[in-house]
């Protein structure tokens, strides 16, 4: 390090952005100390990722000392909060019992923290409708009752809707990202909110918070629904049952006469109705969201706020690796699944069977959608052309390669991927392109275009 070496790049200082920590290792003996604090660091309080930097000459040393049996390290300056303030959340139990439209947000805070099981337990003891980021989408049951579905740019109209009507916002492990409220000034307008989060840094930086509690979002639902048990159940039966008709009235089965996504994945559903599931970026991840719930603990994977293209089939070949004997699909749109498609050799040098379903209609669709909705139809670099055939990508690598032409044929595409027991890509070609609504085009999360 520090004579131009061959490839040398000054690796901690381009990732300190976007790691919650790195090392750069200059010394073999403190390799294992390293890789032991990386390991804490990584899933401790806000999760994240951690990077080593190895070199050469580290890598090609013998150790001078043996292996060492670590215990949890003691880092100075990191000691992240996980127990909510008990002043706090009592202030937020009691502001509670004083609502009348009370909503819950379940971000991704809730899937890191494992408190799916606490917060299905509280909405349901409380009676409070629950809506989702798109990383939150799997922390409560999706077929739930209770359960309104995303908010934000692409959120339903009864997610949306609960949060901008709503008095009292209970919002767990979000950051408030721009997806998730679209313009600030209008987010929540008569809303007073409750902000849960493990990192203090997200309080109120986004989103001013009336009342914050930073700590772990099981620990702090657990504590808060022991509150309101003591205080007695909320009465908010008119603010449910308005916002349950807005979703009852949206929900209709998909078009059957023709070949999109909506329909692919409904009959996904049917045929299996608990894979872990995978995404690309772009339209299908929204569709996948919304037509495609889950119930079980982390099936749903995706690429949320980065929004990486290329995400879905090397996050399902990962997720297969770690388990096996479960189906592993992964959904992706042709632009994405372009960009990372050479890793079916890995799944196929690596026997991972996994399952990736390509919708193709041959263009980018999510670049589509918005340059239809907000520059005129100006189409610019977003038809892909018809030249790439799928299938047969997938069979040039060893895998099996699978066409899909019309509704008829889903069904047994599914099934023989499933029976091969092998990598295998099925291409669907679309018969429309398919916006995904509703779609917020407006100055507020209610501003939305629903067709």
């Amino acid at each position: 390090i520090g004579n131009d070496a061959f490839q040398e790049v000054d690796i901690t200082g381009i990732t300190i952005p976007i790691t919650k920590h790195n090392y750069l290792v200059s010394d073999p003996d403190t390799l294992s100390d390293s890789v032991h604090e990386a390991f804490y660091l990584s899933t401790t309080g806000r999760k994240g990722p951690v990077l080593i930097d190895i070199p050469k000459d580290v890598l090609a040393s013998k150790l001078k000392t043996p292996e060492k049996n670590h215990k949890a390290p003691v880092l100075e300056g990191y000691n992240p909060t996980i127990k909510g303030h008990s002043g706090q959340i009592k202030k937020a139990a009691a502001l509670l019992q004083k609502a009348k439209k009370p909503v819950i947000i379940s971000g991704g805070g809730v899937v890191g923290s494992g408190a799916e099981d606490a917060l299905t337990a509280f909405a349901k003891a409380n009676e409070i409708p629950v809506t989702a980021t798109l990383t939150g989408k799997n922390g409560y049951p999706n077929t739930d009752r209770l359960y309104l579905g995303l908010i934000g740019y692409h959120g339903t109209a009864a997610g949306n809707n609960a949060i901008q009507k709503a008095d009292v916002v209970v919002a767990i492990g979000t950051r408030f990202g721009d997806r998730t409220t679209g313009p600030l000034k209008t987010f929540a307008p008569n809303a007073q909110v409750i902000h849960i989060d493990i990192d203090p840094a997200e309080i109120s930086k986004n989103v001013p918070s009336f009342l914050p509690i930073v700590g772990d979002a099981s620990n702090i639902i657990n504590a808060l629904g022991e509150q309101m048990n003591k205080a007695g159940s909320l009465d908010c039966t008119e603010w449910l049952e308005y916002l349950l008709k807005i979703k009852t009235d949206r929900e209709k089965p998909a078009d059957n006469s023709k070949l999109n996504i909506p329909l692919i994945l409904e009959r996904l559903k049917k045929m299996v109705p608990n894979p872990i599931m995978t995404t690309d970026v772009g339209r299908h991840q929204i569709f996948a969201a919304h037509h495609f719930p889950v119930d079980r603990k982390n099936s749903f994977i995706t690429s949320a706020g980065l929004g990486t293209m290329g995400f879905g089939l090397p996050a399902a070949i990962g997720a297969k690796a770690g388990k096996p004997d479960d189906i592993v699909i992964s959904i992706n749109g042709d632009g994405s699944f372009l960009m990372c498609c050479q890793e079916l050799v890995t799944a196929v040098e690596e026997d991972l069977p996994v399952i990736a379903m390509v919708m193709n209609d041959q263009r980018l669709g999510m670049i589509s959608q918005l340059q239809d909705a907000f520059y005129g139809e100006r189409y610019s670099c977003c038809d892909l052309g018809k030249c790439v055939d799928f299938a047969k990508i997938a069979e040039g690598m060893g895998a099996l390669g699978i066409t899909v032409e019309s509704p008829d044929e889903i069904e047994a595409a599914i099934q023989k991927a499933i029976d091969s027991g092998r990598p295998t890509v099925i291409e669907f070609i679309l018969h429309e392109q398919g916006n995904t609504y509703p779609m917020v085009t407006g100055t507020s999360l209610t501003d939305y275009i629903e067709e």
